[in-house]
């Protein structure tokens, strides 16, 4: 509707001004209030632009560190993957590895088997014969004859018992481990008594603590004792007044057990040669021996985990000292 709002010439005479004016006055102010609202909505657009714009700051910062965090887990997937592969090739390395060793034991295996008997029957056949000829053939032998039939028998004695201590070393070194809890004390009586019986005419004190206990395999520890024991009577065999002692005593926190005798004893400038095989600190004439005994003991107790050592004074005898961890 078009209303005419001048009052000039024309205009219609039943219209009153005042309601016009009013009229007027309230668009004015409906467009006013509607001008409000606009305002409002405007501010209101505003805010949400600008939280918007806050939003989108926050959204590309988390996609940054979604990102960062993607590429990380990448590079965490990239050394597990690296990891693994390292642990793939490390078990198949071990894989072989153990493959080797028990083509190795199997080869050892049949090389013992071979000393055992290939070459055992030859070294009886010539200490058999050596002695055949001693005997039936004694008056046809001079005396340097006969030394020389003694001197073979010796050396193939020697060879022999050689081959003995060769073939323990080989089965110590394969022998799998067996613990229990086992009575030191008693096994190291059982020794001596067995010393006792192969000469005795020996009188030796034997001095053996008791109740002393170990967690191990009987088997190997047997043989351990057997070579300390055996050595300790075989360098007091020339002392008047001989002892052997077996105890135990607390070293650097630990319990060391030890074989003590008043023997022969060594220079200490040679103690790194003991335990090697076929090493031998005294000659073999006086005091016989292959020079294996020492390194079984140490091979033993190294499979047990434990750790020999030794002291000892020239004429004033030896210990030997070993330990053995539960």
């Amino acid at each position: 509707m078009i209303v005419d709002v001048a009052m000039g010439t024309g205009a219609d005479p039943t219209v009153d001004p005042h309601s016009y004016a009013r009229a007027v006055l309230n668009i004015l102010e409906d467009f006013s209030d509607e001008r409000a609202k606009l305002a409002d909505v405007q501010k209101a657009v505003l805010n949400i632009l600008e939280d918007f714009a806050g939003e989108k700051v926050r959204l590309e910062s988390t996609q940054k560190a979604v990102l960062n965090i993607l590429e990380d887990f990448d590079a965490e997937k990239n050394k597990v993957e690296q990891i693994n592969f390292e642990m793939a090739r490390e078990i198949s390395e071990r894989k072989m590895a153990e493959e080797a060793l028990g083509a190795a034991n199997k080869e050892l295996e049949a090389f013992s088997y071979s000393v055992s008997h290939d070459l055992r029957a030859p070294l009886r056949s010539i200490d058999g014969f050596s002695q055949a000829l001693l005997e039936d053939y004694a008056e046809r032998l001079d005396e340097q004859g006969r030394d020389y039939l003694s001197r073979v028998r010796a050396a193939s004695q020697r060879m022999a018992q050689l081959i003995d201590d060769m073939l323990k070393l080989s089965r110590v070194t394969r022998a799998e481990l067996r613990r229990e809890e086992m009575d030191l004390s008693g096994l190291a009586q059982e020794i001596a008594a067995e010393q006792r019986r192969a000469q005795p005419g020996r009188e030796v004190e034997f001095a053996i603590a008791s109740g002393l206990r170990a967690h191990g395999d009987p088997k190997l520890l047997r043989i351990a004792l057997e070579n300390l024991l055996g050595n300790a009577w075989k360098f007091t065999g020339k002392r008047s007044g001989a002892r052997i002692e077996f105890g135990m005593m607390h070293r650097e926190g630990e319990a060391a057990y030890f074989v003590r005798d008043n023997g022969l004893g060594f220079d200490m400038a040679y103690a790194g040669k003991l335990f090697g095989a076929f090493q031998r600190l005294h000659d073999s004439r006086e005091f016989p021996g292959t020079g294996i005994g020492l390194a079984t003991v140490q091979r033993v107790i190294h499979k047990h985990g434990g750790r020999v050592w030794a002291e000892g004074e020239v004429e004033k005898g030896a210990t030997f000292y070993f330990t053995i961890p539960r």
